[in-house]
């Protein structure tokens, strides 16, 4: 079979078109039900809370690697002033600091609204790639739908599985591996499960910046991520959304460098799957094995940024 009967194959499988309505926007977020939910929180026994965001600084992984998408640049409104006047010895008299940035929505940690990636002229649920427009981004599809992320959060560190601190770059994350990494952390996937996937790529990033996080220890600027058939893994088992620690999400450039990206297309546009990347999932794989297990609730509401086709996000697990 060719690939692009494979993909098309998989497409047909996956696809959720129309299950949850014909104006559905929030796509296999729908799975996060009260009942998802409230059996997440449940996992809460400790209160052990981790971060899984990067931070949020001008020595963040972008290095020109996706053209516009800057690392942030903060900058002062106000240092110290004093608008209502300041009179001699009122200690009364606020002085104030105030500022603003200006970054690329997907530059650090991060979600993908489902208008960011369209295929064949259509985004998710059949929504026309042109109401992604130019003054008003994604007008259909934008961030602002998912007003709340919360549930079941589940690691599955592949790296750890594999006894490895860090997956070689195109390594390909597939449907049995998933598997395997459940069974070995001793896990039970449940529909609307919020899944983390770890390569341990992100440690590239902590070691060397930006350029080191894209060229990865071999040089080649490959990178582990999840293939086309992980795709029916995330199908198979409702998964609500996915996140890792890679830039791509996927693994790339794959199998089909010619077809790069393609789990973007199924994942976004056919499932109506929310996905994330660049979080940091290493203080977060010590903790799962401390506490031996690797289950915990996840916060993770995304800035609900109007018409935006991703935003920054900053995670907390709690066990």
């Amino acid at each position: 079979m060719s690939f692009n009967d494979h993909f098309h194959a998989v497409a047909a499988e996956v696809r959720n078109w129309g299950r949850w309505g014909a104006d559905d926007r929030l796509g296999t977020l729908n799975l996060l039900t009260d009942e998802a939910v409230a059996a997440g929180a449940a996992t809460i026994r400790s209160g052990r809370r981790v971060s899984c965001a990067i931070d949020l600084s001008p020595n963040g992984p972008q290095i020109g690697s996706v053209p516009g998408r800057i690392n942030p640049l903060r900058s002062m409104n106000y240092l110290n002033n004093a608008d209502l006047g300041d009179l001699d010895g009122n200690a009364m008299v606020p002085h104030f600091n105030d500022d603003h940035v200006v970054m690329g929505l997907q530059a650090g940690t991060h979600w993908d609204a489902l208008g960011h990636v369209s295929y064949d002229h259509h985004l998710y649920n059949g929504v026309p790639a042109d109401t992604v427009t130019a003054l008003g981004g994604s007008t259909v599809l934008g961030i602002e739908n998912v007003r709340t992320l919360v549930g079941r959060g589940v690691l599955l560190d592949v790296a750890a599985m594999h006894g490895v601190d860090q997956l070689p770059g195109g390594h390909e994350i597939t449907e049995d591996e998933l598997d395997e990494t459940a069974e070995w952390a001793g896990v039970e996937i449940r529909s609307g499960d919020i899944v983390l996937i770890r390569s341990g790529r992100i440690r590239s990033f902590h070691q060397g910046g930006g350029l080191a996080y894209i060229m990865g220890p071999e040089g080649d600027a490959s990178n582990p991520g999840p293939g086309i058939d992980a795709c029916r893994w995330f199908h198979r088992n409702d998964i609500a959304a996915v996140a890792d620690d890679v830039m791509t999400f996927e693994v790339f450039p794959g199998p089909e460098p010619e077809n790069m990206l393609a789990v973007h297309c199924l994942a976004i546009v056919d499932m109506g799957l929310t996905t994330g990347q660049i979080w940091d999932l290493e203080a977060l794989s010590m903790t799962c094995a401390d506490e031996n297990r690797y289950e915990f609730f996840l916060a993770a509401n995304p800035e609900p940024f109007v018409g935006g086709c991703g935003a920054p996000v900053s995670p907390v697990a709690v066990f």
